[in-house]
């Protein structure tokens, strides 16, 4: 399973004040952490929601700086302003790069998809439109289609997309779980060729000992078909348990890379 980490994120107080304040010594120590730890993928985010639009773009382009030359894995460019994206992409100098995201929003599409065309981006695309995340899997699935038309027309691989089904708290209603589950088997069912991505954190919000609720929801979005988990990768316990549903959907023949990550000491129970 593909692991996109989530620690570099402005939403987070000390990212924010780390960014604000340009401790590039405080943020290139976890880009290494992450990657060292096992991230595909490194998310950049600068968007706290306070200051001005303009600060965020230079925040951009000094993060992204800051964070490749601090580690040679690819970055996932994280923002729901296009021209942050845009700003992200040409600031970034790697081949390899994601795009963090884009909704079934006909303008933001077509803002954004171009840019993932012509660099060849893979793409995380949520499953939901302007009204906010369907609480059913039809809705989720006819965001998915508008997505997959539109992209696809920019010239974007299917493979390149990663249809993220969301997830709502399970405390507030518990047929979220279930919905999720079911959208990622629909999306795998109806385009083959396409990944899917999701983030752990919502499920367990609002219930007490949240990482055993979302180590467990883990495995089971990995057995209907979860392809990439954005997470957080110095969680060794939940690390260990995406080598274990590589090995139980049949992801890592002849369970060599977890043997491999027992022998180095990185599975933990």
């Amino acid at each position: 399973m593909l692991v996109i980490g989530e620690k570099i994120n402005a939403s987070i107080k000390s990212i924010a004040e780390a960014i604000a304040n340009r401790n590039d010594e405080y943020l290139a120590n976890l880009a290494r952490d992450q990657a060292n730890a096992g991230a595909n993928f490194i998310d950049v985010n600068t968007g706290s929601g306070q200051g001005l639009h303009s600060d965020e773009i230079a925040a951009m382009k000094w993060l992204v700086d800051v964070v490749q030359n601090a580690t040679d894995k690819p970055l996932a460019i994280d923002s729901d302003s296009p021209d942050m994206i845009e700003t992200g992409l040409k600031q970034y100098r790697g081949e390899k790069v994601m795009i963090n995201s884009v909704t079934a929003e006909i303008p933001r599409l077509e803002a954004v998809g171009p840019l993932a065309a012509e660099r060849q981006a893979s793409i995380i695309a949520l499953a939901m439109g302007a009204e906010g995340i369907p609480d059913s899997v039809d809705k989720r699935l006819a965001a998915c289609d508008v997505i997959m038309t539109k992209l696809t027309g920019f010239g974007i691989k299917p493979e390149d997309i990663y249809f993220d089904p969301l997830v709502l708290p399970i405390a507030v209603d518990a047929r979220q779980g279930q919905v999720t589950l079911k959208t990622i088997e629909q999306i795998k069912q109806r385009f083959p060729d396409a990944k899917t991505v999701m983030g752990l954190s919502n499920v367990s919000y609002g219930l007490p000992v949240r990482k055993l609720i979302n180590r467990t929801f883990l495995i089971m979005a990995a057995y209907a078909g979860l392809d990439a988990v954005i997470i957080n990768p110095l969680d060794t316990k939940a690390m260990s348990f995406i080598k274990v549903a590589d090995i139980i959907t049949g992801k890592d023949p002849s369970c060599r890379a977890y043997l491999r990550a027992h022998r180095q000491g990185t599975i933990v129970e």
